[in-house]
């Protein structure tokens, strides 16, 4: 039942990335507490896997640590994308 928890520390994260950084408006809402409680829970799931418990700190530190690794750059990557798409599209359309 811990797992919840990493999972809601993710999606926490994810939050906080997306108001972090600019262009909000090119990506959903969803996206970024998606893919830090997605990170966090399969860290969770993973180190657990492994046969290391919750009476270390390394699965608290995954469900901290990995949400914010994965989730900074894939919303950055994916923001950019979508803003050079719609600028291709606008070219190619002449629209503004």
């Amino acid at each position: 039942m811990q797992i919840l928890i990493a999972f809601i520390l993710g999606a926490v994260i994810g939050v906080g990335i997306h108001f972090q950084l600019h262009q909000r408006l090119t990506r959903g809402v969803v996206l970024a507490p998606m893919v830090g409680a997605a990170s966090a829970g399969a860290a969770w799931a993973i180190l657990t896997w492994l046969g290391i418990g919750v009476d270390t700190p390394w699965p608290w530190l995954a469900a901290l640590i990995v949400p914010i690794v994965v989730t900074y750059p894939v919303v950055l990557l994916l923001s950019r994308s979508r803003v050079a798409h719609d600028t291709r599209e606008k070219a190619r359309l002449g629209i503004g």
